[in-house]
This record gives structure tokens, sequence and C-alpha cells, in this order.
């Protein structure tokens, strides 16, 4: 069976995980990580080529302070961590979202990410980090009125910060949530969601071949009349 071309993540649970071991929160997150790096692996071995994750969105920054300033540095050890092989690998890193809110030493690391690995060739991590898609079409939308651009889909996709990515054939969330959250709405208009219980720290590789599988069930149709009477 042929993979998706592009999968997204909502990434949840880490705090319900660390909260059912009597963990605190920073330790959730670091396991988060780890599933992160699983996962990353998984979707190469299986042939896909895009991967977005929703790190960190607009939303995160109402959280206490000490928990966005572990997050920050989690964000830190992952890049300084997994930097060389990832390009070793040639694997193209992306940052979509309000990265301005960022620390300064962030935005220059996830920066000087991108620029070290524009060129590479098999696979794509797109990482949403201080993200939200209403805040990423209102700035989507000011970018075309500053240029006057003509205002259609072609030229809002191209303003968007996914621009020159395809759009998402599977959207997974974990912890068994069944919402977006802010997440990548325009991109999403015809991606199939698929919902599982298990916590984001959990995941690996037999949960992404049971979405994959549940994928392949479904009959795309992009708003097309299918081989049933609908």
């Amino acid at each position: 069976m042929k993979a998706p071309c592009h999968i997204a993540i909502i990434m949840d649970g880490n705090g319900r995980w660390a909260k059912a071991r009597a963990l605190p929160r920073a330790m959730g997150h670091r396991q988060g990580m780890e599933a992160l790096k699983r996962t990353l692996r998984a979707v190469r071995e299986r042939g896909v080529e895009y991967l977005t994750v929703y790190a960190f969105s607009a939303e995160n920054w109402d959280r206490p302070e000490e928990e966005i300033s572990d997050l920050m540095e989690l964000l830190r050890i992952y890049i300084r961590a997994e930097l060389a092989e990832l390009h070793r690998d040639g694997v193209r890193l992306r940052f979509i979202g309000d990265l301005a809110r960022l620390p300064a030493d962030v935005r220059k690391m996830i920066n000087e990410a991108a620029e070290l690995t524009a060129q590479n060739t098999s696979g794509t991590l797109v990482v949403a980090l201080s993200y939200g898609a209403r805040q990423e079409i209102i700035r989507a939308a000011r970018r075309l009125a500053e240029q006057g651009a003509a205002m259609n889909e072609e030229n809002f996709a191209a303003a968007l910060d996914t621009a020159g990515i395809p759009d998402p054939d599977l959207l997974i969330r974990t912890s068994g949530e069944m919402r977006l959250s802010n997440f990548l709405l325009w991109q999403t208009a015809y991606t199939e969601f698929v919902f599982t219980d298990t916590l984001w720290p959990d995941f690996g590789a037999k949960d992404l071949d049971a979405a994959l599988a549940e994928f392949q069930q479904r009959e795309r149709r992009y708003g097309k009349r299918g081989t049933m009477a609908q």
C-alpha cells in the first residue's frame, strides 16, 4: 500500500502521562521528545515524505512560566542533539508559526538549522512553534493585502507559513482528544483524521501502523461523489 505523502501529528498527552506516574510535567515533555525521535524514524522507514508536528501552540504561551522555560530548553536540547544526524540523513527542517515570539537564542538555533538542512531531499520535518492556525491565516491575509495580490486560493496558500509544503493526507491526534486545537485549519480541509487514545510519550511504530491501516481504508473523495449513493 502506498504511504501518505504528508502526516501531521498533534502530540497530546505529555502532562497526563506524567501525572499518571506522579512525575513532574517536564518528564512527560522529555518522554514526548523521545516519542518524536521514534516517530520520525518510523515515518521515514514507511516512505512518508513530510511529517508536521504541533510542538508549541500560540495558546501555550499562557502556561506557567516554568513549564514554558522547560519546553524551550527541550527544544534547544533536541536541536543540539539531533541536528547533525538529521542533516546526515538528509532530513530538511522547517519551522512554522509566530517565531518572533521565541527567545532570541532559540530563533537563532532554528534559523541555522533550517538554513543548514535547506537543500536536503530525503524527507522534511516541519515543526510548528508558537503556532496558531487562525493567527497564520491573519498573517497570510495581511501579506496579500500588503502585496496587493489577488485574493484567491493559490495566492493565499502561497502566503501561508506552509508555502511549498503539500497539505497533510493524514492527521493523527494522540490522547483521545478529538479536536484540531487551532492546528492547520486551512491545510486540513480534505485531510483524513485518526484519533488514538495512546498518550504521546507512549506513541510508537505500532500506533503509527494502526493509523496508517485505518487511513488506507478511507475513500478520499475531496468533496466529490463516491461510488455509493450519498
